[in-house]
């Protein structure tokens, strides 16, 4: 569909809507879609939370121009072919804005439909450049991407003098995606690259690879992927006198990683974004949480958060609830949110974004390191 004929179809679509409102409150939909359930539902939980906080906190200001935020909730459980079913399921609701997906692997093929039909998306989790690099209108995010965490990471293993690193990744978009970054780096860096090999999501028995491992004779082991498969390759590593050194990206700095690798999770090397947080502006937000009963800490709570901020505030701007001119005031302004100034390029990619290189400790707490 030519984008002149989606916004016609915005348009009418809007017309309607208003038409057959009628007297009814006047509401705005705002689409949170990821992992309620499934391997990594403990990243959706923080997706959730952050979009729950921000739609409450704006409806107690008053809303958008006088219409409160409705949350609209899906479980895509980071499944490529649930995301696509949720997509559709979004579209035939009404709903024209989205905080999600999560895993890029789902994020991208969703982001095809609601390109195609007029939906505004704001992923807060996914990093694989290839969701942006398409030129839609409507795709945005508020993480960095795999080619600005990738060299972060390969930039400090450069650093250690690493000797022998091998690469692991989980075959999937996100995981291999970031993996392939580390290695270009660690390339382009003189480090020698003795493994770069796949294994399959899901999997339990990481022995053969462990043995791999240990006849590799490695120093270091990157690891692109989620925090379940990690978790087990670590304890079976520690099990098997592997000694040494992992690293990954913020897919496996989870506390729940501790629950399933225990003591074998020290020393872990994780590059997360920026703890959000700890920032002396959001101490107030944070508060807000901790009153609640959840954890703001998570890598995606307060992304989540900007995502809805970012949507209230572009339609603010607009002063539109037209998709197409939401999108055209984000990539035209400069936002002030909990994870800093906002300024988006014409791919709806962040102009900036830091990620930060941490030790992971068996008690799920994390020191920075650079």
């Amino acid at each position: 569909m030519k984008t002149s004929i989606k916004k016609l179809v915005t348009a009418v679509s809007t017309t309607v809507a208003l038409m057959g409102a009628g007297h009814a409150a006047a509401e705005i939909k705002i689409g949170i879609a990821g992992p309620m359930t499934g391997p990594v539902a403990q990243y959706g939980d923080m997706q959730f939370s952050g979009a729950r906080m921000a739609i409450e906190q704006i409806n107690a200001n008053g809303g958008v121009m006088g219409e409160e935020l409705v949350g609209v909730e899906y479980d895509d459980v980071c499944d490529p072919k649930q995301a696509v079913s949720v997509a559709n399921s979004l579209v035939n609701d009404g709903v024209r804005f989205v905080v999600g997906h999560l895993c890029s692997s789902s994020t991208q093929p969703a982001s095809d439909i609601y390109e195609d039909e007029g939906v505004l998306m704001i992923t807060p989790a996914s990093t694989s450049p290839a969701i942006t690099d398409r030129g839609y209108e409507l795709v945005f995010r508020t993480i960095g991407l795999d080619s600005m965490q990738g060299p972060v990471a390969a930039n400090y293993l450069a650093s250690l003098n690493p000797g022998r690193v091998a690469i692991i990744h989980d075959k999937q978009q996100y995981g291999e995606g970031i993996a392939t970054a580390v290695r270009d780096t660690l390339k382009e860096k003189g480090v020698e690259i003795a493994m770069f090999e796949g294994i399959t999501a899901g999997s339990k028995d990481f022995s053969a690879l462990v043995s791999k491992l240990k006849q590799a004779d490695v120093d270091y082991v990157y690891y692109g992927g989620y925090h379940p498969e990690l978790g087990l390759i670590l304890r079976q590593a520690r099990q098997a006198g592997l000694e040494a050194t992992f690293m990954g990206p913020e897919g496996v700095g989870n506390k729940d990683i501790n629950t399933i690798a225990g003591e074998a999770a020290e020393g872990l090397l994780v590059t997360l974004p920026p703890a959000f947080d700890q920032k002396a502006e959001n101490q107030e937000l944070v508060k807000a949480f901790e009153t609640k009963g959840e954890d703001p800490s998570g890598p995606f709570v307060l992304t989540s958060y900007t995502a809805v901020q970012l949507i209230a505030e572009g339609i603010e701007k607009a002063q539109s609830t037209d998709p197409f001119e939401v999108a055209e005031a984000l990539r035209s302004g400069t936002f002030q949110t909990p994870i800093g100034t906002v300024e988006y390029d014409k791919a709806g990619d962040l102009k900036s974004f830091d990620f930060v290189v941490y030790e992971w400790h068996s008690d799920g707490s994390k020191t920075p390191l650079k």
